[in-house]
């Protein structure tokens, strides 16, 4: 290391602290990390890209600073997906820090990464309190039974009003109105369920009407309309 001569011509003053960095919550434990291989964790981050057209949602379950699991979201912009797709071969047995400082094709990706790092190295993580952390694989578990991205997708207009057209229960076929025209509930197909029915050898028509539900005063309602075409 080279010294500039004015440090050079200092005389030495004595380091008073040396308490090191303060601790974090990491797996049931209180861990002072000082390096990449000190932290671990499951966590999420959320990006954008620059015209803010798409986003995404990265979850990464980190076990002493490698990249164990990684499911990456996306929402919005339809060659976010194929980013996506090469995101998680990527992101895999890489550590953190080469996580953080590698393309991974999407900008919206990318702002994801930096966000997750600043949640998982400040210890804001949702295994931050559990005893071992969560086992690779926990991420699944926010997709729910059919392994389906929770997505609420609405559009309404000024002059028409609101319309549902996916909710987290599934993809709505039809809307219950009351008899001043307000939404009271709504019908939705899981997906999920559906084809997890004909995958089992049911026929399509019959998996669509087992896997098909409604929410709210759906019965009651004094007429029903398709969100998509009425």
């Amino acid at each position: 290391m080279n010294y500039t001569h004015e440090v050079e011509q200092m005389c030495v003053v004595a380091k008073g602290p040396h308490h090191g960095p303060a601790p974090i919550p990491e797996e049931g434990l209180w861990v002072k990390a000082k390096e990449i291989s000190d932290i671990s964790g499951l966590t999420h981050g959320v990006g954008w890209c620059a015209p803010q057209q798409g986003a995404c949602k990265l979850t990464l379950n980190i076990k002493k600073g490698i990249v164990e699991e990684a499911l990456v979201e996306t929402l919005g912009c339809s060659g976010m997906t194929h980013s996506a797709a090469m995101a998680s071969e990527i992101l895999i047995g890489k550590t953190l820090l080469e996580a953080l400082n590698t393309d991974l094709v999407c900008d919206a990706i990318n702002t994801a990464m930096r966000e997750l790092f600043l949640q998982i190295v400040y210890g804001r993580t949702q295994s931050a309190f559990s005893e071992d952390g969560l086992a690779v694989g926990a991420s699944l578990e926010d997709l729910g039974k059919g392994l389906r991205s929770q997505v609420g997708t609405m559009f309404a207009t000024k002059v028409k009003g609101p319309r549902y057209l996916e909710m987290a229960e599934g993809y709505v076929t039809r809307i219950a109105l009351d008899s001043d025209d307000l939404i009271i509930g709504y019908e939705f197909i899981n997906l999920g369920k559906m084809m997890d029915f004909i995958k089992k050898g049911d026929d399509a028509n019959e998996a669509l009407k087992k896997a098909k539900g409604s929410y709210g005063r759906f019965a009651d309602a004094a007429k029903y309309i398709d969100p998509r075409h009425e």
